[in-house]
């Protein structure tokens, strides 16, 4: 596979996922108590803790081709 294509792939999963994402953290925020710190280290781990998961794919995105390129 291409590394363009690979891109394309790797772009659109990351949209994808960042939207189910956010949709899920502002859920589970409505379910919280309604305590500032709470809300504070809440939105500070929610909004740092989308990044982990998407280093496996922008690893797999920028990975170079093995062998000789057409």
């Amino acid at each position: 596979m291409g590394p363009r294509t690979k891109k394309a792939i790797g772009m659109l999963a990351i949209l994808v996922f960042l939207t189910l994402y956010a949709m899920g953290a502002v859920s589970l925020h409505a379910l919280l108590p309604k305590n500032f710190l709470l809300e504070l280290v809440y939105f500070a781990v929610a909004g740092t803790a989308w990044g982990v998961p998407l280093f496996p794919l922008l690893t797999w995105m920028n990975k170079e081709p093995k062998g000789p390129r057409p």
